[in-house]
């Protein structure tokens, strides 16, 4: 991540100046960053936060490959005309060049590259720092000579042959106009030593050493004879401040390199291979995947409210407890490693000591509908900062989930890479393979994250877009159009358009068997779990009675009468769904009679034997029965004594008397104080603190809609209005001079902060007042300089008291030691 800082934008205020109102609305909605509360008021305030280096880094990473290439080479021949940048590029004429103009003008939506009133093109100050040397190229003749003292400009012009007069500066520009004439550098080296030609034309195509910083009047190396001819007439440069080889001026290494080298430009996107897919087929194909999808996640969760995954010591959930919720849930490692993530991103699961739990949330979220169900998940996954299918580190060792692995913006762009270039494929045609997408991804969005253990590029997130039903068919089905246009309605409506209410009704069969075609419905999940196993989750659910099973209802509270009233009327409505006939009455179709006859065969041997805690008593109404417990030799190990013909005594504990009973086949009930049957409910465990969210990281894109504070469109219409009619630069408050202050809380932080440019100090007095969060450069006592995100501000000056998401702690700062503020 960049640091925050503060950059000089002159001629990014003339041009913004100098724009219309639909050119500054598309630079405010494609940096929402700076557009957030306060709102700018003025064109320079806006230039000073679209110049910020965190900014900048914010628009990097959603740019494609084309535009990566394009600001590259704008950033190596800074400032240069559009002409020298299309020949370099090779794109001076034909469909190229238009190419080239559609690029440059979605650069200067994003306000990184955008022409000046000198006809040159102008480049976002940090942007230069995103490469070292772009295109292998070092620094312009007019920065590597900036110190260098007349007197050796005039003997480098007497070496190349031209006579010097004037002062330094016109020294320089005759140089540079030398120089930057690539047949004049061409014939002044055909005259040069073979050694030096020879040193030259590889350094030409070399990336330039970095040098390292020396003290002044340490010896230094002397230059070699080839080396010393180039220095003497300025196509190699030392800089007496500095300790390594010479540098060669970017015009001179161009010049070497020859008319026929040219630049990296790719504005065609790689070809993938395509088929016919009609948009029944696709919404069909990822209905089914969606449906797939919501019922393991509900089942995943359902058995994480059941028994709560243990965390390992090192943090997250170990593959055993993966194995154990797969196996729960009849679903395979990647489904549970996607619903948990998605759901801890959601606030379903939260950390509970060593184990991680399901949260309140959890509670409404299983209550609603499959499709609002779904629709939380995939918002969540659209955010999340990993690929959760990630399950191999570089070495092959097996990830655990929920590990709390630092945030990956790449991860974040590398899924809206994929919606992007599954949008770009024809109408009507899907990719013939999926991981065909993955090489169009690396052009959409060329700096995101790819997984080690994926054998094509980008495997692990087709998979996990074609599981949840994102990708049908290698065609965006209208699940990935609607996170496209990240909008959270959106997403509601095309999950509740594509599956399915969810159903209350089952059909039983004689194989004593349940199953639910579709979705089942809440209440009918919790009836069916409750007296029945679930063999089978997906488009259709499948459950399996049995004497345990029906015990264990039972043991719940039920009767065999309300069990049968129960199951029987989920019976009648799905005979109701099928009668087609236009009659009025509904024939109750009873329950098969195998299954009426293990429900009054179970209920009719239930609580024969009653247990009671008194350090525990048995008893029952059959002396018979009680003395063939007593007699039992696998009982033999509670300790059994007969106390009466109808009681008998244990040494052992009550539930571990009553599991030693059913054990042997018995079907023993438990007793209260009072006499009455205690009813065995599985007690709900629930998080009380939840996960943690994760930062969101660099390069996450961000919809000036969503953001907090940011503007709806028709309003960033409004701001562009207002900021073209404002002044140039707003001028800054000044008590004495009667331009006070719009809080108190800003005056008291300009007092303060004496680092902080006046819209720095805005910005923050707004994080204050609003309690929103912030993120701020800081440099501590010792000197180091952190860039960290905070919340729960408290203004207490000279200091600022706030949560600091980076060491997850209460911390105070010092006003005067922040540097810079950026929104969060």
């Amino acid at each position: 991540m960049f640091p925050i800082g503060k950059t000089s934008g002159s001629t990014l205020v003339a041009w913004l100046r100098g724009a219309d109102a639909a050119q500054v609305v598309r630079v405010l909605a494609s940096r929402p960053d700076a557009a957030v509360e306060p709102e700018p008021r003025s064109v320079g305030e806006l230039a000073d936060r679209l110049q910020r280096p965190a900014s900048v880094a914010l628009a990097i990473p959603r740019l494609t490959l084309p535009e990566l290439q394009v600001a590259e080479g704008a950033a190596a021949l800074a400032p240069a005309t559009r002409d020298v940048l299309a020949n370099l590029l090779d794109a001076t004429d034909g469909e190229r060049a238009h190419q080239l103009e559609a690029v440059l003008r979605e650069l200067a939506d994003r306000a990184l590259v955008w022409p000046g009133g000198d006809g040159r093109l102008h480049v976002a100050a940090p942007l230069r720092q995103v490469w070292a040397a772009p295109l292998g190229l070092d620094a312009p003749l007019a920065r590597l000579l900036a110190d260098t003292t007349s007197t050796d400009l005039g003997r480098m012009l007497a070496a190349v042959g031209i006579t010097s007069t004037g002062t330094k500066q016109k020294r320089l520009a005759a140089l540079i106009d030398h120089h930057g004439d690539p047949d004049r550098v061409t014939a002044l080296v055909a005259k040069a030593p073979a050694a030096t030609r020879k040193l030259l034309e590889q350094r030409a195509r070399q990336a330039p050493e970095r040098s390292a910083r020396i003290l002044y009047g340490l010896p230094r190396p002397d230059p070699g004879p080839g080396e010393r001819w180039a220095l003497e007439r300025g196509l190699l440069i030392r800089d007496g401040r500095w300790y390594g080889p010479a540098r060669m001026p970017s015009e001179v290494a161009l010049a070497l390199r020859g008319t026929g080298w040219h630049a990296p430009f790719t504005p065609v996107p790689p070809a993938v291979r395509t088929r016919p897919v009609t948009g029944s087929a696709v919404d069909r194909e990822a209905a089914a995947a969606a449906m797939a999808f919501a019922a393991h996640a509900s089942s995943v969760l359902a058995a994480c409210a059941a028994a709560p995954p243990a965390r390992l010591k090192s943090g997250g959930v170990g593959a055993r407890e993966l194995s154990r919720l797969g196996k729960a849930a009849k679903c395979d490692d990647t489904v549970v490693r996607i619903a948990l993530e998605s759901a801890a991103a959601a606030g379903l699961l939260a950390r509970d000591g060593d184990r991680v739990a399901a949260t309140e949330a959890y509670d409404g979220w299983a209550e609603g509908e499959p499709a609002d169900r779904l629709a939380v998940l995939l918002r969540a996954w659209w955010t999340l900062p990993l690929t959760p299918g990630g399950s191999r580190d570089e070495e092959g060792k097996a990830l655990p989930a929920l590990a709390g692995a630092p945030p990956r913006g790449g991860c974040v762009q590398a899924r809206h890479g994929l919606l992007a270039s599954a949008a770009r494929l024809p109408a009507g045609e899907g990719a013939t393979d999926p991981t065909d997408l993955g090489a169009l991804i690396a052009w959409q969005r060329p700096l995101v994250d790819q997984l080690a253990q994926d054998a094509s590029p980008f495997a692990t997130l087709v998979g996990e877009s074609e599981l949840l039903g994102v990708l049908a068919l290698g065609a965006l089905s209208p699940l990935g159009a609607a996170l496209d246009a990240d909008g959270p309605d959106a997403v509601a409506a095309a999950c509740r358009r594509l599956l399915p209410a969810s159903t209350g009704s089952a059909r039983f069969g004689s194989d004593l068997t349940a199953v639910v075609a579709g979705t089942p419905s809440t209440p009918l999940v919790t009836l069916l779990d409750s007296v029945a196993d679930r063999e089978a989750t997906g488009t259709a659910s499948v459950w399996r009675f049995s004497p345990d099973s029906v015990r264990r209802a039972l043991d719940a509270g039920h009767t065999a009468d309300t069990l049968t009233a129960d199951l029987a009327a989920v019976a009648v409505a799905t005979a109701a769904a099928a009668t087609t006939t236009t009659t009025t009455t509904t024939t109750t179709e009873p329950l098969p009679q195998p299954l009426a006859y293990l429900i009054r065969d179970t209920a009719r041997g239930h609580g024969r034997v009653r247990v009671v805690s008194a350090a525990c008593v048995i008893h029952g109404a059959e002396p018979a029965l009680l003395a063939e417990l007593a007699a039992h030799r696998r009982l033999a190990p509670l300790g059994l004594r007969q106390l009466a013909p109808t009681v008998l005594i244990s040494r052992t504990p009550p539930d571990e008397t009553l599991a030693a009973l059913r054990s042997a086949g018995y079907a023993p009930v438990a007793e209260e104080q009072d006499g009455s049957v205690r009813i065995e409910r599985t007690r709900r465990h629930r998080a009380t603190n939840p996960l943690p969210t994760p930062r969101r990281p660099a390069g996450t894109r961000r919809k000036a809609v969503h953001v907090a504070g940011a503007r709806t469109a028709t309003d960033l219409a409004a701001v562009a209005a207002r900021l073209l009619v404002a002044p140039q630069e707003a001028p800054e408050p000044d008590p004495d001079d009667g331009r006070p202050y719009a809080s108190d809380t800003e005056e008291i932080i300009a007092g303060y902060a004496r680092n902080l440019s006046f819209t720095d100090v805005r910005q923050l007095a707004h994080a204050v007042d609003e309690k929103q969060p912030i993120t701020v450069e800081y440099t501590a006592t010792s000197g180091n300089t952190t860039v960290r995100t905070l919340s729960r501000l408290e203004l207490d000056a000279p200091y600022l008291h706030a949560w600091c998401h980076l060491r997850d702690a209460e911390r105070v700062f010092t006003l005067s030691r922040i540097h810079g503020v950026m929104p969060s």
